[in-house]
C-alpha cells in the first residue's frame, strides 16, 4: 500500500513473532522499521476473543489498539431504542481502533473466533507521529474503508436482495483469501454472520437472506455444507451475480 517498504521476511532483525505475521506482510506493520517492530513486540500481547465477545464498546476509552490475525469483527451501532445496525466487518490484517481519539463510536464484537495482536494506544500513536510511512497505511485503510462503505451504500439503495447476498458472499470469499480471484481456485470459509446478522447488515428478512442462498446453490454458483459452510467454485460466476438479478 501507498509505496510503505517491505521488510525482508528473513531479516534478522525482525522479531521472530513478527516474521511471519500477516498484519506485517499485509497490514499497518508493515510500514514498520526493524527496531520499530522489537520496541512493539515488547509490549503486544496475543489473545483469542471467542465469537460474539467484544472487544470494545461505543463510548468507553480505548487503551488498546489491535491487528486482526484471524477471525471476523463486525462494528455495530446501537440506536437510542436499543435497535442494533451493523455498520462494517473487518478481517485480517485490519487494524481495530480509531487513532488519537480516546473513545469509540461504535461496538466492535467478534463474530467468528477472532485472533488479536494487542499494543498500548500511546504506544501506537506516539510511532504513528514518528513515521509517515505508518500513517499513510492507516490512512489507506480509512480510505478502504471509506470505499468499502460506498460500496454498501449503492447496495443497500439500489441492488436487489439476490444482488446483495451475492455481494455478502463475493465480499467474505475476497476477505477470506485476497489472492484467490488470481489463482482462479475454489474458495472455502465459513460464514461468520448468524442468518439474523446478514439480513440486518443487508437491510433483508431473515427468511429472504435464507431463500437467496438457497437460490444460488441450486444455481451451483455455491456449496453449502451444515448450513455455514461455503465452497465458492468459481469466483466470476458470484460476481456476475452481485451485478445481475438471477430472478
Amino acid at each position: 500500500m501507498g509505496g510503505a517498504p517491505r521488510l525482508d521476511v528473513h531479516n534478522s532483525d525482525v522479531p521472530a513473532v513478527c516474521r511471519a505475521c500477516e498484519a506485517r506482510h499485509r497490514g499497518v506493520c508493515g510500514a514498520l522499521t526493524p527496531q520499530e517492530l522489537t520496541r512493539l513486540s515488547r509490549q503486544t500481547v496475543k489473545q483469542t476473543v471467542e465469537s460474539d465477545g467484544a472487544l470494545v464498546s461505543a463510548g468507553e476509552n480505548v487503551r488498546h489498539y489491535s491487528n486482526i490475525l484471524s477471525g471476523v469483527v463486525k462494528l455495530t451501532r446501537l440506536m437510542a431504542d436499543g435497535r442494533q445496525q451493523i455498520v462494517g466487518l473487518q478481517f485480517a490484517p485490519d487494524f481495530v481502533g480509531r487513532p488519537f481519539r480516546p473513545t469509540s463510536d461504535v461496538t466492535a464484537e467478534a463474530a467468528s473466533e477472532v485472533k488479536l495482536c494487542s499494543f498500548p494506544r500511546e504506544v501506537m500513536d506516539e510511532m504513528i507521529a514518528r513515521s509517515p510511512d505508518l500513517e499513510r497505511r492507516l490512512y489507506q485503510q480509512a480510505l478502504d474503508e471509506l470505499d468499502e462503505a460506498r460500496e454498501w451504500i449503492f447496495a443497500l439503495g439500489r441492488k436487489t436482495a439476490a444482488e446483495k447476498v451475492a455481494s455478502f458472499l463475493l465480499m467474505i470469499a475476497e476477505n477470506v483469501d485476497p489472492e484467490a480471484k488470481d489463482r482462479h481456485q475454489p474458495i472455502r470459509f465459513e460464514i461468520p454472520l448468524k442468518r439474523a446478522d446478514i439480513a440486518d447488515f443487508l437491510g433483508l428478512t431473515i427468511e429472504t437472506v435464507s431463500r437467496q442462498i438457497t437460490r444460488l446453490r441450486k444455481a451451483g454458483v455455491i456449496v453449502v455444507e451444515n448450513n455455514r459452510m461455503v465452497t465458492v467454485p468459481d469466483l466470476g460466476r458470484l460476481r456476475a451475480r452481485c451485478e445481475v438479478d438471477g430472478e
